[in-house]
């Protein structure tokens, strides 16, 4: 199945673009959760990497209009998202890290109640529409179960289809697979890549393979930062030759001199070391192993520049 509408969706301008200048954001706690994230994202899926507490949602939920900026600008295809904020919203589809049901309602009945909360009235194209994606996230056979009644995988596709409602330019989906199986998790995966061909998709997780496998650009936060951004296979590229491993007693809190630990995992009770050196081909010891590095290893590089090494050696 394709996007309900799809003609007039893939008419829209193909040049959709997020900028994001200087956006800042402190609460009335003290916390700096935004501090000038400046972003330009185009069509297609962009992917938003940084642990837990790094300011994604933070961010996520700004550019939806559901939390103001104390600083900054935002515009979507050239327009200030703040400046018409009920025009801004009919253009986007938003999935946020928790959602919830009315319970008992089905999934057919639900999408069809908010469908016209959104402001689809003809009874007709709402149901087409809602009917259509149904099928597209494939719970067309589950259509009548209670959505209170799914299991996690189902109801974050149910959440996807909410989101496409309206035929949306720009999609916000935020920590989709946290808590998905890996089944689940790969239907994930394809059903974002067929959304991604339409329109603008922005995709905030803190899970390396989530952005590895489907975003074609990406940004890494971390303290409400954005401390690198670009093509995920070029910033791997920009560690072609300088990582190196090495498995040591898992008690062993090997280092080396002018070397960056990326990350420290066991293997069959071992603990192995990857570390990333300043010149490449320049090994630590002779112990150490050279690397294919990995997207892993750029994130990981990314949090230690920042001295926030909370999530190092986690298979994240």
């Amino acid at each position: 199945m394709t996007l309900p509408n799809a003609s007039a969706t893939a008419s829209a301008p193909s040049t959709a673009r997020l900028v994001l200048r200087n956006v800042t954001r402190t609460y009335p706690n003290g916390v700096r959760a935004l501090r000038g994230i400046s972003l330009e994202i185009g069509a297609g899926l962009f992917g938003l990497l940084g642990p837990n507490g790094a300011g994604k949602s933070s961010l996520m939920r700004t550019i939806a209009t559901l939390q103001a900026m104390d600083g900054g600008t935002i515009t979507f295809d050239g327009r200030d998202v703040f400046a018409d904020v009920t025009a801004h919203r009919a253009a986007l589809g938003y999935l946020p890290q928790d959602f919830g049901v009315y319970p008992g309602l089905s999934a057919r009945v639900l999408l069809d109640h908010l469908a016209l909360l959104k402001g689809l009235v003809n009874r007709g194209e709402r149901r087409d529409q809602v009917d259509a994606l149904l099928h597209q996230v494939n719970l067309w056979e589950h259509r009548h179960r209670a959505v209170s009644g799914y299991s996690g995988g189902m109801r974050q596709r149910f959440g996807i289809a909410q989101a496409l409602l309206g035929n949306p330019r720009l999609l916000i989906v935020d920590e989709p697979t946290a808590g998905l199986d890996p089944v689940e998790r790969g239907r994930f995966y394809n059903l974002l890549s067929e959304v991604g061909e339409q329109v603008v998709v922005l995709l905030s997780t803190h899970i390396v393979e989530d952005v590895r496998q489907l975003c074609t650009r990406m940004a890494i936060v971390v303290s409400g930062q954005v401390v690198c951004d670009g093509v995920p296979d070029d910033l791997v590229r920009e560690l072609d030759g300088r990582v190196y491993t090495r498995t040591v007693d898992r008690h062993d809190a090997w280092s080396a001199a002018n070397t960056t630990v990326l990350s420290r995992t066991l293997h069959a009770g071992r603990s192995r070391v990857r570390v990333l050196v300043p010149q490449a081909g320049s090994a630590p010891d002779k112990e150490c192993v050279p690397s294919l590095p990995t997207l892993e290893d750029v994130y990981f590089r990314a949090i230690e520049s920042t001295g926030d090494g909370s999530t190092q050696g986690a298979a994240a």
